[in-house]
This record gives structure tokens, sequence and C-alpha cells, in this order.
């Protein structure tokens, strides 16, 4: 029986970034940081990963997505992109936390703290998880490059295939910082 393929990706940051894996074995892995335009760069990205490792979407076992904390905007880009190609493909897709896929990358005895804005972070101690100055955070983990992160979030799922999955669903630790509009609506002219 062949080991299965996973395509882990994450846009929950500054970045985009996508790595392939076949059982334990990394068949590549990308990265590239950018504030802006991780939903143009997505889809092409995944297909360069792909098609530079001669593999096409239909060969693919299952997908894995950063869910976040993080940025807003991103992580509603990477989970709407799994949960879209999950149903085209017709497999499973793995939503991956940040403090999971990082915690395959941590040392021991170091604080998972993904950064926020402001300068502040995510971690989780306590009751769960929350949103604390960087300069609380005793021996943080150091942070991984964009590619080592989607290996992580892959190999997170890894860790669960064949096993099915709910849908991959944002995970948030505060509200976003937009809101909706207070203007009312315009009347519809039937």
């Amino acid at each position: 029986m062949t080991a299965p393929l996973i395509l882990g990706f994450d846009t929950s940051a500054a970045h985009c970034t996508a790595a392939l894996l076949r059982g334990d074995a990394l068949l590549a892995a990308v990265g590239e940081d950018m504030a802006r335009g991780q939903a143009e760069r997505l889809m092409g990205l995944l297909e360069e990963v792909l098609t530079g490792q001669g593999v096409a979407w239909t060969d693919l076992d299952a997908l894995a997505v950063g869910t976040g904390p993080g940025n807003f905007t991103g992580i509603r880009i990477g989970v709407s992109a799994a949960r879209g190609l999950a149903l085209g493909l017709g497999c499973t897709a793995y939503g991956v936390t940040g403090f999971e896929a990082r915690a395959l990358l941590a040392p021991v005895g170091t604080t998972i703290a993904i950064p926020a804005p402001r300068d502040m972070v995510y971690i989780t101690q306590g009751p769960g998880p929350q949103l604390v100055p960087l300069d609380s955070v005793r021996n943080p983990a150091p942070h991984p490059s964009p590619a080592e992160l989607a290996t992580a979030i892959a190999h997170c799922a890894m860790r669960h295939y064949p096993d099915a999955a709910a849908a991959p669903a944002p995970f948030y630790v505060r509200a976003p910082d937009a809101a909706p509009a207070r203007d009312a609506p315009p009347p519809i002219i039937a």
C-alpha cells in the first residue's frame, strides 16, 4: 500500500506557504513572506508544489490547513480554500491550529507564542488560548519559517489520517477588528 499523500498549507499570517508529504517523507515545502495577496497567490503556489513533484490534484489523499490564530482574513482564505478543494476532490481536509503545528517544532520547556498585532502574542496557558503582551512571555519558542509551519501542519494531519475530520473551521482567540456597516442597506427595487 502506498503511503498517503497530504498537501498542507497556511495563510494565517503574513505568508503563503505549502508542503507536500508522502507518509512521513517531505516531498516539497515552500513559503513566501507576503503582507497582502495570499488569496491571489495561494492556488498558484499549491499548483506549483504539486506539478513540481509530478503530482495531480486527484492524487491527493488529504489536505491540511492552518486554522489560526492569526490574521482574520488570512485564516478565512486558507480555510475556505481547503473546504472547497476537499469538496471538489472528494478528500478529507484537516484543520490544524497554529498551536498544534508549532508544538511539533517547539523545543521542550519553551512557550508557544504566536505573533499578533501591537506587540501581542497568542499563547495557551491557564484557562485556554489568550492574547497577552509579548514581553510577558518567558522563554518563547523560536518562530518557525513559513515552510516549516506548512510541513508541521501536514505532519499533524498525517497523524490523524485516515480518520474522518470535521470540516476545517477558523480558530479565533479574539473577535476581528472589523465590524459590520452601521448604515441601513439600500432598498431593493423590484
